[in-house]
């Protein structure tokens, strides 16, 4: 069985589960609704206060969807009882981020602003100038946003500037030595 998908997910109060046919999950929360499509194979109940998921046979589809599944769901009541986010630490001298009204400008030693505008479900903060906070209710969606950030300007291995993840570390190369560089 899977270690997962047997564990059953408590639903806390103020959270509404529907399951409608053709495997059709809404979750209205506190913070939002969200809405997803699971295969036709699961099979997905609510018993009381709790959502169980289970697979018909031990197919190996099926195995590789039961956990899959079971999380996904799980994320969806998660976000919207208490969100998800994600924070971009900025690192390089003259590099920094500013919010203008719904848009979140950054300048990252190109010849042009970058510029990413705020959607309904994707918020963003700037506490200060290296430091911006992408949240929202659906984990997936907060992710790609990020990572799409972080990739106008990855962080280089040598002196660490760039877009990073805040807690992710690079590893660092030593420069090249040249010739006459022993003194």
């Amino acid at each position: 069985m899977s270690r997962i998908g047997i564990k059953p997910i408590a639903v806390p109060a103020g959270v509404d589960v529907n399951i409608a046919d053709g495997n059709v999950v809404s979750v209205k929360g506190p913070k939002g609704t969200l809405t997803k499509t699971f295969h036709n194979d699961m099979i997905i109940k609510q018993e009381g206060a709790e959502i169980v998921v289970s697979r018909p046979t031990e197919n190996k589809l099926h195995k590789s969807l039961h956990g899959l599944t079971r999380t996904l769901i799980s994320n969806m009541v998660e976000g919207v009882t208490n969100g998800y986010s994600k924070t971009l630490q900025i690192e390089g001298i003259g590099y920094r981020a500013a919010k203008q009204g719904k848009d979140l400008v950054l300048n990252l030693g190109f010849s042009h602003q970058v510029i990413f505008t705020e959607t309904d479900e994707i918020k963003l903060d700037v506490p200060n100038a290296n430091t911006i906070v992408v949240s929202g209710i659906d984990k997936q969606a907060v992710g790609q946003f990020a990572c799409e950030i972080r990739e106008k300007r990855p962080p280089e291995p040598y002196k660490g500037k760039g877009i990073r993840y805040e807690g992710e570390y690079i590893i660092r190369k030593e420069g090249k030595a040249g010739k006459g560089s022993k003194k």
